[in-house]
C-alpha cells in the first residue's frame, strides 16, 4: 500500500517561488565588481530569474544543457542559480582561481553552452575563449555602461541587456526531481578534475539539512554573509537555505580582505558568516590591529579546514562569536557534519566544551558515516580509534560526470556502498567526528602515525605564528619524521628552538617535529586549502638534524 500524499517534485524553483511569496521584501545586498553596494529583494530576484530563464530559452538553451559561471558572490550569480536550474538546465560554477588551462579543460569536459563571467575574470575569458569550442556565447555580468571594449571574444553579450529584452512572465516547468541541477568540479591535486553532478532532489534535501538547528541553523532572523564562494560547492548551500528560511543575504563580491569584510558586517548588521580559516585569519588580524569589535555578528561557520583552537578561542573569548565547525566535500554537496553542542554539554567546564567545539561535529540527518581500518573493518566510536572515513547518503556522489576517475565507491561486507572521503578520523561515543588528517598527509614514523593537524594546531597557538603546515620528511631510521613549516606574523620573531620548546607537555615527545623551516608563504590551493604536496616537493631534499 502506498501513501495518499500529493506527489510534488522537489525542485530548486520552488525555493525562489516560496521566497517571493512568503518573504519577498527581505533584502539581498551585494558589493559589486563595479565598486558600489547594490540592494535588491527576493521578490525582485525572482522576477529577474524568470527574465533570465526566458533569455536562456531565446538562446536555445535546453533541458540539461550546461551553463557555466566564473563569478563572485553577488545577486547576479544568485539569479543564475535559480534561472538556470529552474528551467531544467545545469548551472556549472567554475572556480576562477584554477589555472586558465584547467578552466578551459573543465569547460570543454562539461560541454558548456554559455559562460557568464564577472568583469574581474575578463583576462581569463580572453585567454581561453578560443579553446571553449562548445560555448555559443560569453556573457559579461554587467550593464552596457561597464561593458569591456574588447575585440578578442566572439559572441560577447551584456547580461543586463540580455534580461532587459525579456519579461518576467514565466512558468517554472515541472520535471523529475532527479534531473541534474548544478555541477561543481573537484580541485584535486592529481589527475584531471572530476565533475560532481547534483540533482534537484539532492539539493533540496541538502537544503533542509543545512537549515536545521543542528545543521547551520539558518532562520529568518539571520543576516548571512557567505564568504565561502558561490563557485565552490554552491556556497555550502547557503543561497538555497537563505531563500527557504527568509534570511537576509549579504554578498562580499571580490572584496575579501579583512577591512572590507568587517565594514560590510557592521554596515549590514550581519549575524552569521561562513568561510574558510584563511579568510578569518585575515579578518581577525585586521580587527586586532585596529582594536575593532563586532556589534551584531554572533556565529561563524568554518569549513574547508579545521579552525586552529587558538583562533576558535579568539573568536569566542575576545569577540563573542561562536565558531561552528562544519565538514564536507564537493562530493557531498557539501555538508556532512556540523558541530552543534548537545544539552549535556551545558554542564561541561570551559576546557571540555572547547574540546568538543574543536571537532568537526555530528552527522546531519541524511548522512551516515563510519571509520574503517585498512582491511575495511569498522572501528569503534570511542574517540581513540582512528581510520579511513567513509560516508553515504542521498546527497553524496554515486559516480563522477562522464565516468571520470572510475567508480569512486567501495562496497562493505553487507553489500552497502560507501564513498571514501580520503580523510582519517575518529568518532566519539556521542557521534562527534574529528578529522585527524588527510590519508595522504598523515606522517608515518617508525610504525606510528602522527597527525599533521595536531602538530599545526600547537604551532598556531604560539603568538608569533601566522600560519603553519606539518609534512613528513624522509628519515633513514624512522621512515618519516615531521617537519614544521612556519610563516611568522609581521613584526614578530621566534626561533626554531623556541618553537620546539613550545611543544613541551602538549604532545608526546616522539611527535615533536624534528625541525622547523621558516617561509614567506605557504602555497594555497584554489579553495583556500594548503597544498602540502607542493611543500613535500619543496622540502624533498631537506636534511633533518641527526638524520
Amino acid at each position: 500500500m502506498l501513501g495518499l500524499m500529493q506527489d510534488i517534485p522537489l525542485l530548486i524553483s520552488s525555493l525562489i517561488v516560496h521566497a517571493d511569496r512568503h518573504h519577498g521584501d527581505v533584502e539581498i545586498v551585494s558589493r559589486r565588481v563595479e565598486g558600489d553596494i547594490h540592494r535588491t529583494t527576493y521578490r525582485e530576484l525572482h522576477s529577474r530569474a524568470k527574465r533570465l530563464a526566458n533569455a536562456l530559452d531565446a538562446l536555445g538553451i535546453g533541458m540539461s544543457d550546461r551553463v557555466a559561471t566564473l563569478a563572485w558572490n553577488g545577486y547576479r550569480h544568485v539569479e543564475l542559480y535559480y534561472g538556470v536550474a529552474g528551467k531544467g538546465a545545469v548551472l556549472h560554477t567554475i572556480n576562477p582561481r584554477l589555472p586558465a588551462d584547467q578552466v578551459a579543460w573543465i569547460t570543454q569536459h562539461a560541454e558548456d553552452t554559455l559562460l557568464f563571467f564577472d568583469l574581474t575574470f575578463l583576462p581569463i575569458i580572453e585567454k581561453i575563449a578560443a579553446q571553449c569550442t562548445t560555448v555559443k556565447a560569453f556573457v559579461a555580468m554587467t550593464d552596457a555602461a561597464h561593458m569591456p571594449a574588447t575585440t578578442g571574444i566572439a559572441n560577447l553579450m551584456c547580461y543586463e541587456d540580455l534580461i532587459a529584452a525579456q519579461d518576467d512572465r514565466y512558468e517554472w516547468p515541472a520535471f523529475d526531481e532527479r534531473v541534474a541541477s548544478s555541477m561543481c568540479y573537484t580541485s584535486g591535486t592529481t589527475g584531471n578534475p572530476k565533475g560532481v553532478l547534483y540533482s534537484h532532489r539532492s539539493t533540496l534535501l541538502h537544503t533542509f539539512a543545512v537549515a536545521m538547528p543542528d545543521g547551520l541553523s539558518v532562520s529568518a532572523k539571520e543576516a548571512i554573509l557567505p564568504v565561502v564562494p558561490m563557485f565552490h560547492v554552491n556556497a555550502w548551500g547557503i543561497p538555497y537555505a537563505a531563500a527557504m528560511a527568509g534570511a537576509k543575504l549579504v554578498f562580499p563580491g571580490p572584496a575579501l580582505d579583512g577591512k572590507s569584510l568587517h565594514e560590510l558586517i557592521e554596515a549590514e548588521k550581519v549575524t552569521l558568516s561562513a568561510g574558510v580559516p584563511t579568510v578569518w585569519q585575515g579578518l581577525l588580524g585586521h580587527m586586532e590591529q585596529h582594536d575593532l569589535r563586532f556589534s551584531t555578528m554572533r556565529r561563524t561557520i568554518v569549513g574547508g579546514a579545521a579552525l586552529p583552537p587558538a583562533m576558535l578561542r579568539t573568536f569566542e573569548e575576545r569577540y563573542g562569536v561562536t565558531a561552528l565547525h562544519a565538514w564536507g566535500m564537493t562530493e557531498m554537496s557539501p555538508i556532512g557534519t556540523a558541530c552543534a553542542t548537545r544539552a549535556k554539554h551545558a554542564a561541561c567546564d570551559r576546557e571540555a566544551l572547547f574540546a568538543v567545539k574543536g571537532k568537526q561535529g555530528r552527522a546531519v540527518f541524511g548522512v551516515d558515516m563510519k571509520i574503517v581500518d585498512q582491511a575495511g573493518t569498522e572501528l569503534p566510536w570511542d574517540g581513540i580509534a582512528f581510520g579511513d572515513l567513509l560516508v553515504r547518503g542521498p546527497w553524496i556522489v554515486n559516480e563522477y560526470f562522464r565516468g571520470e576517475g572510475g567508480n569512486p565507491l567501495v562496497t562493505d561486507a553487507s553489500g552497502l556502498t560507501w564513498f571514501p572521503t580520503g580523510d582519517v578520523a575518529t568518532i566519539d561515543a556521542d557521534g562527534y567526528m574529528q578529522i585527524t588528517d588527510r590519508s595522504k598527509d598523515v606522517i608515518k614514523s617508525g610504525g606510528e602515525w602522527i597527525s599533521s593537524i595536531d602538530i599545526e594546531n600547537v604551532a598556531m597557538s604560539h603568538p608569533a605564528v601566522a600560519m603553519s603546515a606539518c609534512i613528513g620528511v624522509a628519515h633513514p631510521k624512522w621512515d618519516e619524521r615531521p617537519l614544521l613549516v612556519v610563516v611568522k606574523k609581521p613584526g614578530k620573531e621566534v626561533t626554531r628552538d623556541e618553537l620546539l620548546r613550545h611543544y613541551e607537555g602538549k604532545v608526546a615527545k616522539w611527535q615533536v617535529p624534528d625541525d622547523v623551516a621558516f617561509v614567506d608563504a605557504i602555497p594555497m590551493g584554489a579553495t583556500g586549502k594548503m597544498l602540502k604536496n607542493k611543500l613535500r616537493e619543496q622540502f624533498r631534499e631537506h636534511r633533518l638534524p641527526g638524520a
